[in-house]
């Protein structure tokens, strides 16, 4: 015991005989820890007393932590006297009566130690002025802050406090971008070993969120970011119905590239977000926020990861949150993105397609059509879905319905969003009507009727509109350009090309190029069946596509950036 370096009694009571025996037997310690995670319990008496016995006889001492205990005293140091009690005035009493606040350690003002800690000390000790340590722990300031989380790093309940403290500190000065890389490492290692500890994930979560919408994201390498979406998914995880740290977590998500940053973790990710929507008695902001960011996930990701959001009943939950709105006739941001999302998740995507159809997916388009008539974005949304639909050639039979073609025909009127219901309805007509006449079973409304609607709803479109539309692939339109049975098909085709490579040439010349789109447009111009205003529009196409060819590379570059 004699030669014993180190001695932790954290949390341990303290007597006057317990100390009298370290300072007097313990004479070679190194370190010595009596913190206190509670600052109201077990106080010292004679606390600068105690402190001195401390500071003089372990004269190896080097790291010392008293927090949350009363031993820094109330103030300065207390002016030192001499044998008769009066002030000494001896030169080194008062150097030591002026460089040192805390009361006890005066002996160490030439002999800092290398580490103090005074996290949670009473009286503030960790603000003063003087301090004999090179290093010290405390509230103070954000360093000291680091510094005691690190050092508490694997007791739960000081490291609570610190990291509370930290985000509070974080959230009024905004000057975490100057502690960043290591406030990311502190909190990651705080996440990582406490995972099961909420009063850790939440503050740690919060501090993600400042450091991620700040400027220093940018200077984040892969492998971090990778640790720190595992980190907020494993806390996230492991209190599914805590909407504090649902919605730090998803606050802090939205902060990463969607969906580049999380790919590695997709599936993860969606389940969790499916989770946050699923239940509509949760109206409030996590619901909010995660249908956003599951939105925004499912309209930037391909076929599999499409699939993959089916596959954990995403249409499904989607039409939930819808049946629950259509239930107290209310159309907010929650009902319009829901329909979004189901627009992004059909995408080329027939599986989902399917389920949107098995789901009665139909009945809740006519209820909200019905209940919300004028609300411009949910038809847009709705609309944009169903055309999806429309492009499965198996599906289509599931819309030869009166009552759905009926409302599609009147749809083609429609000016709502500029002109983007009138297309989505023309659009989803048209590859109806590719199917054939035999495949037109209904008797109402009229095939002829329709397309001659069709055609004249497509004359009424400005080529030059700019559109609130994302194509991955034109195989669906070229698909249409083949229906010469029907040239009103191709009418609608063609248009939507013209109007795609005159405002986004940069975007979509090469798309039409590398589907082989030209070679289908110049066919076309061969054939006798399409009339002359399709064969107009489709060599604006091919000279959209010419035009754009011959661009200086260095040219279509600013013009690709341009249209991002």
């Amino acid at each position: 015991m004699i030669s014993l370096r180190h001695l932790v009694l954290h949390n341990v009571r303290w007597t006057k005989l317990a100390m009298d025996s370290i300072t007097t037997h313990l004479r070679f310690l190194i370190h010595l820890d009596i913190s206190q995670a509670d600052d109201r319990l077990n106080q010292y008496t004679n606390p600068s007393e105690v402190l001195a016995s401390i500071a003089t006889k372990l004269v190896y001492l080097k790291s010392l932590d008293i927090s949350g205990t009363n031993l820094a005293g109330t103030g300065s140091a207390i002016p030192a006297l001499n044998e008769e009690g009066a002030p000494d005035l001896t030169e080194s009493a008062q150097v030591a009566q002026v460089r040192c606040d805390i009361p006890g350690l005066e002996s160490r003002v030439n002999n800092p130690l290398e580490f103090l800690g005074l996290y949670g000390t009473h009286h503030g000790a960790c603000q003063r002025h003087d301090i004999p340590a090179k290093v010290i722990s405390g509230d103070s300031n954000e360093e000291q802050l680091l510094i005691a989380a690190e050092v508490f790093i694997e007791r739960p309940a000081m490291l609570s406090r610190v990291l509370n403290d930290l985000y509070y500190k974080f959230r009024i000065t905004e000057r975490y971008n100057d502690y960043a890389s290591r406030t990311l490492s502190v909190v990651i290692d705080a996440m990582e070993q406490h995972v099961t500890e909420k009063h850790i994930q939440i503050p740690c979560s919060a501090i993600l969120f400042y450091i991620m919408k700040g400027t220093e994201k940018n200077r984040i390498g892969v492998k971090l970011k990778k640790r720190i979406i595992i980190s907020l998914l494993n806390g996230m995880e492991a209190y599914l119905e805590d909407e504090t740290l649902m919605r730090n977590g998803c606050l802090t998500l939205c902060q990463f590239k969607i969906p580049s940053d999380m790919l590695f973790a997709y599936e993860r990710v969606v389940s969790l977000l499916l989770n946050g929507v699923a239940n509509v008695a949760n109206d409030g902001f996590v619901q909010r926020i995660a249908i956003y960011l599951l939105n925004s996930l499912a309209c930037h990701v391909d076929g599999q990861q499409k699939r993959l959001l089916g596959h954990h009943d995403a249409i499904e939950k989607m039409l939930h949150l819808i049946a629950d709105r259509l239930d107290r006739r209310l159309c907010d941001d929650v009902l319009e993105v829901a329909w979004s999302t189901m627009w992004n998740v059909t995408d080329e995507t027939p599986q989902n397609c399917r389920r949107f159809l098995e789901n009665h997916g139909m009945q809740y388009f006519l209820d909200c059509l019905r209940k919300f008539p004028d609300k411009e974005e949910l038809l847009r949304n709705m609309m944009g879905l169903l055309g999806n639909v429309a492009e499965v050639v198996e599906l289509r039979p599931r819309l030869m319905n009166t009552l759905f073609l009926n409302v599609f025909n009147e749809l083609l009127d429609s000016s709502s969003d500029g002109i983007e219901v009138s297309y989505n309805a023309a659009g989803v007509l048209a590859h109806i009507a590719s199917d054939g006449p035999e495949a037109w079973t209904v008797d109402e409304p009229s095939r002829d009727v329709v397309l001659e609607r069709l055609a004249a709803a497509v004359e009424r479109w400005d080529r030059r509109a700019e559109r609130n539309i994302n194509y991955r692939s034109f195989e669906p339109i070229l698909t249409l350009l083949h229906a010469y049975h029907t040239p009103q098909c191709q009418h609608w085709a063609v248009w939507a090309l013209a109007n795609l490579t005159t405002v986004y040439p940069s975007k979509y010349c090469s798309l039409v190029e590398a589907e082989g789109g030209i070679e289908i447009l110049y066919a076309l111009l061969r054939h006798r069946a399409p009339y002359q205003r399709i064969k107009k529009l489709a060599m604006i196409v091919i000279n959209n596509c010419e035009a754009f060819s011959n661009v200086l590379p260095e040219e279509q570059v600013v013009m690709s950036l341009l249209n991002k």
